[in-house]
């Protein structure tokens, strides 16, 4: 059999606008979060905090959910299409529905938004991972420009919060711009950076590049099929806790009264843990192997992390606990990520289309299931503690995973 060439190492410019597309997507998901609450009241009126609870959280959801159901499509296409097709597509599109957002008028039109933008969004992940995996010449190098690519996004998701709280901020008392328009300047900001991702990409990204087909997971074992379906719920359980943490954080912020601007800053808080974390675990001081053994530890630490936070009285405590939730996530999410796409040949596309859907759907859940049982009256902490929950279930069923990705170890040796 003719064994495909290996294509060149992806230069350190069209790494950047891969970079800078993850960047943008983040920027544009983290951008309503501390508006969110406030722009629902501004389209419908004040509302009892149940309902505001619920529309948070399903507004969350709808944006995730979308990522969920067209993810693997994308993921798929971009193996039949090329990589650098898919992500323009998103970034576009991405682009546009942003700007519908900032013209929304009714609490319908910003569902209908927030679905299309997650349509698009789930365009960029799958095919910029795989992107990175057709230039891969080593395991390493693999593993160090994932840890960029997680980092990239956790720069968005930490510039996005700020962003949306402050320039809602800034719009009204610098500026002078009445608060309904105010909400508005977020939503541009995240089109300008999605147009000028675009942008890089189309002239510096390399068009398709053509590898073994053959080496896909059509002929996995039973151990790696069982591999592959654990790394599937762990990352589908990692993002239902953050979902759920992340709703949850942003209706407590409101009930204590704190302004968009403070709010923004807690998950930037949140998003500096997790850089911090993605950028050691993924270093050169760690060889990649040795990371399936963080998983258990990263899933233990992330349930304790949810039981802490709504526990938490003093602001040290509360410093600590929320820590313990991002630096458990910033391991997680990006481990699981780089062992799935291991092994998998010109179906990268495909499978990593599956692991953002899978992480998609868990963070829609939590996301909703965040925001309804939030403030529950017989149980306050509902939302954190079923997470934490589901968490534990997930780090019983990790514990053979070290053993399971060993063959994937040896196929890239």
């Amino acid at each position: 059999m003719m064994m495909a060439l290996e294509p060149p190492t992806l230069g350190w410019g069209p790494l950047a606008a891969i970079l800078a597309a993850m960047f943008a997507i983040s920027v544009g998901y983290g951008v309503v979060l501390p508006i969110l609450p406030f722009l629902i009241e501004r389209l419908v009126g004040p509302l009892e905090p149940a309902r505001l609870a619920s529309h948070t959280g399903l507004l969350t959801g709808t944006y995730i959910l979308a990522i969920f159901v067209f993810a693997p499509l994308w993921g798929a296409l971009s193996d039949r299409w090329g990589r650098k097709p898919v992500i323009l597509l998103g970034l576009a599109g991405f682009a546009a529905t942003m700007a519908l957002l900032a013209t929304v008028q009714s609490l319908t039109m910003l569902y209908v938004g927030r679905l299309l933008s997650g349509l698009f969004a789930a365009a960029v992940t799958p095919a910029a991972y795989a992107l990175i995996g057709d230039h891969a010449p080593s395991k390493e190098w693999r593993a160090h420009r994932f840890a960029l690519i997680n980092i990239a996004g956790t720069a968005g998701f930490f510039i996005g919060p700020l962003l949306g709280g402050l320039a809602v901020r800034l719009s009204d008392g610098m500026f002078g711009v009445a608060p309904d328009e105010a909400f508005s300047t977020p939503f541009l900001a995240a089109t300008g950076l999605a147009a000028a991702a675009t942008l890089l990409v189309t002239f510096v990204v390399p068009g398709q590049v053509k590898r073994d087909v053959e080496n896909g997971p059509a002929e996995a074992s039973q151990v790696e099929r069982s591999a592959a379906l654990r790394l599937l719920a762990i990352a589908f359980v990692t993002a239902l806790a953050i979902g759920s943490f992340e709703v949850g954080l942003s209706l407590q912020g409101k009930s204590l009264s704190l302004d968009a601007a403070h709010i923004g800053t807690m998950f930037a808080e949140c998003s500096l843990v997790m850089a911090v974390v993605q950028a050691l675990i993924f270093s050169p001081l760690i060889k990649p192997e040795l990371t399936r053994w963080f998983i258990a530890p990263g899933l233990a630490t992330l349930s304790i992390g949810l039981i802490v936070v709504p526990l938490a009285n003093a602001s040290l405590a509360m410093t600590v606990a929320v820590a313990l939730v991002a630096a458990s996530a910033g391991v997680l999410s990006p481990v699981a990520t780089y062992w799935a796409s291991l092994g998998m040949g010109a179906s990268q596309g495909a499978a990593l289309g599956r692991m953002t859907a899978s992480a998609s759907l868990g963070q829609a859940i939590g996301s909703a299931v965040g925001g309804l049982l939030f403030d529950v009256p017989f149980l306050p902490a509902a939302g954190f503690l079923l997470a934490a929950l589901v968490v534990f279930a997930a780090l019983l069923v990790s514990f053979p995973l070290p053993q399971l990705l060993v063959p994937r170890v040896e196929s890239v040796k």
